[in-house]
């Protein structure tokens, strides 16, 4: 059965091995070992698939301009789930990432009801307040609200050019009652993430969006879009003797775009090539060094941005398993038991991590002859996710827990402190980054 990823639901993956063959999800380990310094998602797993990394990991090891772009839709409290997504945009961002983080007002009004503010309030009190006491950089980063952000809005009405109803149809299950500010948070979704390549801000750079597979749809059109708005689209195909050469198609750009892009290779390039050009597209044939279809993407780039186009480079992202909830299921904000907020009492949160469920054995007796189950396990999750950095203590966690000599009651104690004394220390930070707001451009 294909499975649906929904964007608005708390719906969980049945199977994430799937995603690659349903969806054209690549998976994340083909691009690990390239990696320089890899986040302890990369390297447990927990981010599982990509789509165009590879430009991203060009970016970090040339050590080249890139973004990293998310976004919180301000419903409810942020909790550990949303952690995953903080850790990962400052791990970006310490690698020299400029980090984008928007607040999805306009999504959380249309589709949820939310008042502008309580959006307003949700996304300063519970989201970013925590993200900067997690230690982003106001020097490195752009915070902002869908709502507040003009270019956001003009953007998303171009893009709304390039998609139709039965687009948005087939991509998100949209039916005949699903009202137009619901089907337009769409478009704004690719506004956000598209956005920093405007020539006001970053310009044409690589940007990275992580998040869970729910979000791809989001993805999906975002990247179809992005090449729609381009004048050029720039393929490798290859010769009827299996050669790769470059095409570069151009419908409706001005005639001479075409010899302009060959002067340009021509000047450029210091390998040998033939050109073949007609009115709508050109041909490119030769023995190509790595570096050529950089200097070809380069010299395109340039002619659009020329001719008043937006030379758009599609968006990378990266996916992300979803944390079980305390009581089993999906870690979700409108389960408040499921879940660990950010904002939440340090004792009240360590009293919720002993009552949740284990992979534990039915008996004391059981869980040391058969041991137990940490990949069922929610607190054994905590310490995967979040609670414990160094890989060597988590395996010994994992294996004391298989053998059955580490027991429910004693990892959940051990998990419960770790909780405690990290609120503890993040209340105090969320005092001082609330005073720091100014700093990011936030008023509040």
């Amino acid at each position: 059965m294909t499975q649906k990823l929904d964007p608005w639901k708390s719906s969980e993956i049945s199977d994430y091995a799937k995603l690659f063959e349903e969806f054209g999800i690549s998976p994340f380990a083909d691009v690990l070992s390239h990696i320089p310094n890899p986040h302890k998602f990369m390297r447990r797993g927990v981010i599982f698939g990509h789509r165009n990394f590879e430009s991203i990991v060009h970016a970090l090891n040339a050590k080249k301009p890139f973004v990293v772009l998310d976004g919180f839709m301000p419903t409810g409290r942020a909790h550990f789930g949303h952690k995953m997504v903080m850790d990962q945009i400052i791990w970006y961002q310490q690698n020299g990432a400029m980090a984008v983080v928007g607040i999805a007002d306009r999504e959380a009004h249309a589709v949820r009801g939310l008042s502008w503010a309580e959006c307003k309030r949700i996304g300063v009190e519970e989201y970013l307040i925590s993200l900067i006491a997690l230690g982003l950089d106001p020097n490195r980063s752009r915070l902002y609200f869908q709502s507040e952000c003009l270019p956001v809005m003009n953007l998303a009405f171009e893009l709304g050019t390039k998609v139709n109803l039965s687009e948005l149809s087939a991509i998100y299950g949209f039916s005949g009652e699903t009202h137009l500010s619901h089907m337009v948070s769409t478009v704004t979704q690719g506004a956000d993430i598209l956005h920093s390549q405007l020539l006001e801000f970053e310009g044409p750079i690589p940007v990275v969006v992580p998040v869970g597979a729910d979000q791809d749809p989001h993805i999906r059109l975002t990247r179809d879009i992005a090449s729609k708005m381009n004048l050029f689209l720039i393929e490798v195909r290859k010769d009827k003797d299996g050669k790769n050469y470059f095409s570069v198609r151009g419908k409706g750009a001005p005639e001479d775009s075409f010899l302009r892009i060959e002067t340009q290779l021509k000047a450029r390039m210091k390998t040998k090539f033939t050109a073949k050009v007609s009115k709508e597209h050109m041909d490119i044939f030769g023995i190509f060094e790595e570096a050529d279809e950089e200097i070809l993407r380069t010299a395109v780039q340039e002619i659009e941005l020329e001719l008043g186009g937006y030379a758009f480079i599609p968006p990378s992202s990266t996916y992300h398993r979803f944390m079980s909830g305390l009581t089993g299921g999906k870690m979700s904000s409108s389960i408040p038991e499921s879940n660990i907020g950010l904002s939440e009492d340090p004792k009240s949160a360590a009293k919720k991590v002993m009552r949740s469920k284990t992979g534990g054995r039915a008996t004391v007796e059981e869980q040391k002859e058969l041991g137990g189950e940490p990949n069922k396990c929610s607190v054994y999750e905590l310490f995967y996710f979040h609670l414990v950095d160094d890989d060597n203590e988590l395996l010994q966690i994992q294996k004391e827990c298989e053998s059955g000599e580490l027991l429910c009651g004693t990892c959940k104690k051990n998990a419960a402190e770790k909780i405690e004394a990290f609120l503890t220390d993040h209340q105090e930070k969320r005092r001082i980054a609330r005073e720091r707001l100014c700093e990011f451009g936030i008023q509040y």
